[in-house]
């Protein structure tokens, strides 16, 4: 722990007071290189946090992707933002907490109000345009976070929503990419469902003690598995190919937690 404050008042501080004004113009008005600063700002994160993230595959480059994957903790975004460039869609509420929500802004976060069904189309059509324009979107397909011992249904409708969002805006076709999220070890040794209390984020109990137990956690290895992409069109079936990510990201998640190998990223390699 005290090295983690000693990181933070040395190293984190020192680069947010210079960082963030910086990025708030480039984010501001989307300037070339808006997203060099949140890289480095979740790779201290990653460092501060005491997390060891390990990719396979790769987040598809060069078309419009809508990236859906499981959803653990607020730490996954640290994790994935500190290997790709990524735009994240978050619930409304995020936007509305001390600093976290201040640093999402800077990112160009997409946030949706899951209490107001007139709130979708804005929200969808932000991701399109996003999509259009050549950004990848992450989308927690699952709608909220879980242990991360299995993978809750994915929402077709999220995707639907992302699929006519990026017609209206222009785009012919979307790669929908699917990522599974793991956190295989602690503090070197396997993670135990006990131990998962101290990495996900526990409905059941206060902000303050989520917050309090990831701080303080020990080293995290974390696991991201870029899948193969799928090409989603107007035409494509939503419900089919939702579903399909779903059982891909399932049968990672598993296989990760289990230390098993997944073969499909060792024949790529």
């Amino acid at each position: 722990m005290i090295f983690r404050i000693i990181f933070f008042l040395l190293v984190y501080v020192p680069f947010m007071l210079i960082a963030i004004p910086v990025q708030a113009v480039l984010a501001r008005f989307a300037l070339p290189g808006w997203t060099v600063i949140p890289r480095i700002f979740h790779r201290l994160g990653a460092a501060f946090l005491g997390m060891r993230v390990t990719v396979l595959g790769k987040p598809a480059r060069g078309k419009p992707t809508l990236i859906v994957s499981n959803h653990i903790s607020w730490t996954d975004i640290v994790a994935v933002g500190s290997v790709a460039d990524v735009t994240f869609v978050a619930k409304q509420e995020v936007g509305r907490w001390p600093f976290v929500g201040f640093m999402a802004s800077l990112q160009r976060t997409l946030y949706v109000d899951r209490t107001r069904r007139s709130d979708a189309h804005r929200s969808s059509r932000e991701m399109g345009q996003r999509m259009a324009a050549g950004g990848p979107v992450l989308l927690f397909a699952e709608g909220q976070s879980d242990v991360g011992t299995h993978v809750l249904p994915f929402r077709s409708a999220l995707v639907g929503a992302a699929q006519h969002a990026m017609v209206e805006a222009g785009a012919g076709e979307v790669l929908l990419q699917p990522l599974t999220i793991a956190y295989t070890r602690l503090q070197g040794l396997p993670v135990s469902r006990t131990d998962r209390s101290l990495i996900a984020w526990i409905r059941s109990k206060s902000v303050k003690e989520n917050l309090l137990e990831i701080l303080t956690g020990g080293m995290k290895d974390v696991t991201l598995a870029f899948g193969t992409p799928h090409v989603l069109t107007a035409a494509s079936n939503r419900k089919v190919i939702t579903k399909q990510a779903e059982d891909e990201v399932r049968r990672r998640l598993v296989a990760l937690n289990r230390g098993l190998p997944l073969p499909e990223f060792e024949t790529r390699a």
